[in-house]
């Protein structure tokens, strides 16, 4: 898909970008060994297949547009970790609860995002089983483990000094906690706010946890317009065809936290690099600017039940939308697979409005 509106300006681009990642593949598969993956839905590759648990996407429609069909990725192809991946010219890691993850599969790094997780364990607990922040870090450990067998700790060190950890989290504690009143008591407890100030002190806590176990790269994602999914639309809260601006408003509160948090972590460990991804500011350009992305589809999925096809999500089965390339939404939650590209291209390359203080490519040279 073409990223700008002239066709001349697109094959420059694209041109651009491939020698830039021709040269990115063979500088960064020698200075980047692994990719460690935390978070939900919007980086998982099949955790919650192994679990009991209604968050689940190994099935068809899933997978429509991948090579290796539904694999737990929630998305019509690719996930944001394939991409990254790609632009790195290192193997997408595995995921964690798969058995087979272990000797020459986790060297490239391992997945332990979940879908329906949270930075707080209770967030998702309507879906089941899943494996929070908390968890996901134990999980993280279980790994260490498994390294301190294959090689020697200063090796070990030097391996995850040079690996970059992508965190892609605080959605469920949003979509399945603060904005669930019926289920959780957050919205009555705290404003949003407050709430915001929350997440990100545990989430603060959390990637202190992660560097203090050797990890020093973190691109740590902020959260997207959340009133502007499918799911949220078909509430009805808005008029047709507007986002529901009291939702992105409450989330706003943890980006600002979040982008602050990172510029305190920078202050206070100059030994690391954190990064913090607008995630925000790219898929609400993507909305506002549609046609400049080849999109003509903004509000509503390309698979799922009801208003916006929002009010379920993707069913077993289901046909989806012919049009996926020109639809920004996948599912009632989730982006397309050439939303998703848009946002990876934009964290690899884009410049501090896109990813702050640097971009992945960026932390892959330091």
């Amino acid at each position: 898909m073409g990223l700008w509106e002239h066709a001349s300006e697109s094959v420059a681009a694209m041109l651009l970008l491939l020698l830039c990642l021709n040269e990115t593949a063979h500088v960064n598969s020698q200075r980047v060994p692994a990719l460690f993956v935390f978070g939900d839905s919007l980086v998982e590759v099949g955790n919650n297949n192994f679990l009991n648990t209604l968050a689940r996407a190994n099935f068809f429609p899933y997978g429509i547009d991948f090579d290796r069909g539904a694999t737990g990725r929630f998305s019509n192809g690719r996930s944001l970790i394939d991409f990254i991946g790609e632009f790195l010219g290192i193997s997408s890691p595995p995921p964690f609860a798969d058995p087979s993850t272990n000797g020459s599969r986790i060297l490239n790094g391992v997945n332990y995002a979940s879908a329906a997780g949270g930075i707080l364990d209770e967030s998702g607990r309507n879906y089941g089983d899943r494996f929070s922040m908390n968890q996901q870090i134990q999980n993280f450990q279980n790994t260490l483990n498994q390294y301190r067998t294959m090689t020697n700790p200063t090796s070990m060190n030097q391996f995850l000094a040079k690996s970059i950890a992508v965190v892609v989290t605080g959605n469920n504690d949003y979509l399945n906690n603060y904005l669930m009143p019926g289920l959780y008591r957050s919205s009555f407890n705290y404003s949003a706010q407050q709430f915001g100030n929350l997440l990100v002190n545990n989430f603060g806590q959390q990637i202190l946890a992660l560097h203090s176990l050797g990890l020093r790269k973190f691109f740590l994602a902020g959260i997207g317009p959340l009133g502007c999914i499918p799911n949220i639309r078909a509430t009805g809260f808005a008029p047709v065809g507007r986002c529901v601006d009291l939702v992105n408003q409450i989330v706003g509160f943890f980006n600002e936290g979040l982008r602050s948090m990172v510029e305190q972590l920078n202050r206070d460990h100059p030994d690391s690099i954190f990064a913090y991804a607008n995630t925000y500011h790219v898929l609400g350009d993507i909305l506002n600017n549609p046609a400049r992305y080849q999109f003509d589809v903004v509000d509503r999925a390309c698979c799922g039940v009801g208003r916006n096809r929002g009010q379920l999500s993707c069913l077993p089965l289901q046909f989806p939308c012919l049009n996926r390339k020109q639809t920004v939404f996948w599912d009632a939650f989730h982006p397309t697979e050439s939303a998703i590209y848009v946002f990876a291209w934009r964290a690899f390359n884009g410049p501090q409005d896109d990813a702050y203080p640097i971009n992945i490519k960026q932390m892959a040279l330091i």
